[in-house]
């Protein structure tokens, strides 16, 4: 039986491990800290670099504006900042249901059904898919279908993006939902759909929100997608079956020309998005925040 009296020797092996321990504890405490610091200014410096450049090219004329022609003084991207909000919004509008009904049904009647088990694979699937093959394939099936590019093409490969990220927020939200919950509900003779749409939803509902905005966040910033769907426009255009202008396509194109002015639009139109991106991120931390 021990007495709880270690002799020199036990002593010193035991402090011998100790200093083991704290020498293996600083070591990863180090790396840890420096990978977070080198992640850090590269961060830092893409944000400089984004205000640097980027709010030179604020102005008026760059929301009220179209975008210009080559080597043409002036000009905006008011019809690229249409086309992103118009394409970013209908795509949310179509895929936040489809993915909350999906992330239901995941969480609350599919959890060891065959069709819950292959939906779950699929969407893990589709959250790893690079956004070029999504674009792809709405090309295949739809712009080469009827012929032309248009915003609808956009729409549905942005949606196609939404949509996973939806599911797997909010699969993971309401299966955070104590058992207990639904449990004293049922024990009161509550109907499953309303237990879900009263209790469960409304529980991690804020949960739901951040994925939605995470989502949008997402998104927002696609170029391939839209390259491959709904092309771009120079001029304005409110009709959805034609080609439409982007935000992030704009950028892309206008960031390879050897042309100044559009140089400087392209840097503008990154701050737009970073600052929209960043807000959003932030916003949605702020809901999860306050669920907590």
């Amino acid at each position: 039986m021990s007495t709880g009296v270690f002799t020199p020797e036990q002593q010193r092996q035991r402090l011998a491990k100790y200093g083991r321990r704290k020498l293996v504890n600083l070591v990863a405490l180090t790396l840890c800290y420096g990978a977070m610091a080198f992640g850090l200014v590269w961060l830092l410096w893409i944000l400089f670099e984004i205000f640097r450049l980027g709010v030179a090219g604020l102005s008026w004329s760059l929301f009220t504006e179209m975008t210009p022609p080559p080597n043409e003084p002036g000009g905006g991207l008011a019809n690229a900042i249409f086309g992103s909000l118009t394409m970013v919004g209908l795509a949310t509008v179509i895929g936040t249901p489809v993915g909350v009904m999906a992330g239901i049904y995941l969480a609350e009647y599919g959890t060891s059904t065959w069709l819950g088990r292959t939906t779950r694979f699929i969407n893990d699937i589709l959250l790893s898919a690079p956004s070029i093959v999504i674009g792809l394939f709405v090309y295949a099936m739809v712009v080469d279908q009827v012929k032309s590019f248009s915003a609808w093409a956009g729409v549905v490969a942005l949606a196609l993006l939404v949509i996973p990220v939806v599911i797997r927020t909010t699969e993971n939200m309401l299966s955070l939902v104590p058992s207990a919950l639904r449990e004293a509900a049922y024990a009161l003779g509550t109907p499953k759909w309303r237990v879900v749409m009263n209790i469960t939803l409304r529980s991690s509902q804020a949960g739901v929100v951040t994925g939605i905005l995470l989502a949008v966040a997402r998104v927002t910033g696609e170029t391939a997608p839209l390259l491959f769907t709904a092309l771009s426009n120079q001029f304005w255009t409110s009709d959805l079956s034609q080609p439409m202008a982007s935000l992030p396509v704009t950028i892309f194109k206008f960031a390879m020309s050897p042309f100044q002015n559009w140089q400087e639009l392209a840097w503008a139109g990154v701050f737009l998005i970073t600052m929209g991106v960043l807000l959003l991120n932030i916003l949605a931390r702020l809901l999860f925040r306050k669920k907590d």
